[in-house]
């Protein structure tokens, strides 16, 4: 009769691995110690935590799954009105008063270094916490479990210049006094964000003043905590960052549809037929047409049955070319969307560039730039050219990441990513005609990781631009004041 199998022993505690967990069982202790007197103190400092709030709201919609590591008790979890909430926390008498605070979401004590969750969440956030952590890297990692492709993780932490005024506050009194904690710069953050896989698709800085003082608070934080330089005194910093290690190559190729709005383009349609290439899985070529008057129509329609996938949307009373890309988005049907302008400025045959910066997850949002080969003779005029570099501009400043050919007709993203700047396309209102800066501060907010793929730009060989200067420059300049009041005045 064979012997029974004797249960394997468990392994023996090395004397690192007791003095780490010893470590944080005290940390846990000593916060369990300040849990009786956290809301009085987030109280005394409601001012700071709004502004931590509304940060937060800029880049997470409401009805999001949110995961808070680091929730203390909950209040930040709760102002962001998730569709599903959970929040873990090391000290047990924090989640207690979570839960009794908040008891539509859910709480759990939990190691952010170990975490033992197996769902994925829209959002994770990790508001100042990441001082507190023996091992940012490993509570970094950690997150893997817990985050898909088009997850994001938002995480703001203080200005390590602000670490003496921060201790006089708690020796004064005017914050809770907290155990010694790690001071990061803004370079060690993005650094240890990139060792544990995570592509960094926003930042910046945020609360100059972090109480209320009428007028100067908001003048501050609002305008002055945003401008170069001086940017690098604010007390927060935050990021926004996508989990780079789930936008490795498709395996799979990608359906596609080339939407390509026009207006008297009749000379141009043959080659557009002929020269847009198939991408990926197969490409529908969809025209949307602003009421032609040259024969466009009757030229699109004579050779739809030559190419299977083509199809003709007529704009209707809908003006502009911002209202054409938005029909043939909605009548798209594949994985992958593309713009391309019908004057072939930017030929058909640059698109595979577009599909492949997609497929391989080189980004989310591939943007096209004229601005960085030399163009054809008599493609931009100088006043144009001195235009586009001052939107470029001024869009860089205002997003926070560089942006160098804002006007590019050419832009490709996934039609799931299209679909959550539609959902929050309210945010800045139907305002632009053209689209472009429709798409770019939607993917600014929805925090997509944007790359600028070069094209050569080319002079139209047919037809006339649609674009008038001055009447169009005056427009950009409105366009480009929405874009301070939404990034500068509301972020």
């Amino acid at each position: 009769m064979p012997k029974a199998k004797r249960p394997c022993p468990k392994p023996k505690e090395t004397v690192f691995a007791r003095s780490e967990r010893e470590r944080r069982e005290k940390r846990a202790l000593e916060m369990d110690e300040l849990a009786g007197r956290r809301d009085e103190f987030r109280a005394r400092n409601r001012y700071y935590h709004a502004q931590i709030e509304r940060l937060a709201r800029f880049f997470i919609p409401e009805g999001a799954s949110v995961l808070e590591v680091g929730c203390s008790t909950g209040d930040l979890l709760a102002s962001l009105k998730p569709r599903r909430g959970v929040g873990v926390d090391l000290s047990p008498k924090h989640v207690e008063l979570a839960r009794q605070k908040h008891p539509e979401l859910q709480f759990r004590v939990a190691d952010a270094q170990a975490l033992d969750l197996h769902e994925q969440f829209d959002f994770v956030v990790l508001s100042d916490v990441i001082g507190f952590l023996d091992d940012v890297w490993a509570g970094l990692r950690s997150l893997r479990q817990v985050m898909g492709p088009r997850s994001r993780l938002f995480l703001t932490y203080h200005n390590f210049l602000w670490e003496p005024a921060l201790q006089l506050g708690a020796a004064l009194g005017l914050k809770m006094s907290e155990s010694e904690q790690n001071w990061l710069s803004r370079s060690d953050i993005q650094n240890l964000l990139k060792l544990a896989g995570f592509e960094v698709v926003r930042s910046g800085a945020s609360t100059l003043v972090p109480m209320e003082v009428p007028v100067l608070s908001r003048l501050a934080n609002r305008l002055l905590a945003r401008v170069p330089l001086v940017e690098h005194l604010a007390l927060v910093e935050y990021f926004v960052a996508r989990p780079a290690w789930q936008h490795q190559a498709r395996a799979e190729p990608m359906t596609c549809s080339v939407v390509v709005p026009c207006r008297n383009e009749r000379g141009n349609v043959a080659d557009l037929f002929a020269r847009t290439p198939e991408l990926g899985a197969g490409t529908e070529l969809i025209f949307v047409d602003g009421n032609s008057e040259d024969g466009t129509v009757e030229e699109i329609r004579k050779r739809l049955r030559r190419r299977p996938g083509s199809k003709l949307i007529l704009q209707g009373e809908g003006r502009g070319k911002g209202d054409a890309v938005r029909k043939g988005f909605a009548a798209a049907t594949g994985e992958v969307l593309f713009i391309l302008d019908a004057d072939m400025t930017v030929p058909p045959e640059d698109l595979p560039k577009f599909y492949e910066a997609i497929a391989e997850g080189h980004g989310e949002f591939v943007n096209g730039t004229r601005l960085v080969y030399p163009m054809e003779k008599g493609a931009m005029r100088l006043l144009n050219m001195m235009g586009n570099k001052f939107f470029s501009l001024a869009f860089t400043h205002l997003r926070g990441m560089p942006v160098k050919d804002t006007l590019c007709g050419t832009k490709v993203l996934r039609r799931e990513d299209y679909q959550r700047i539609a959902a929050g396309r309210a945010y800045f209102g139907d305002f632009d005609p053209f689209g472009d800066f429709d798409l770019l501060f939607g993917a600014a907010r929805c925090a997509l990781a944007l790359v600028e793929v070069p094209v050569r730009y080319r002079a139209r060989t047919y037809g006339d631009t649609k674009i008038d200067r001055f009447r169009h420059g005056w427009l950009l300049l409105q366009m480009t004041g929405v874009a301070f009041r939404k990034f500068r005045l509301s972020l």
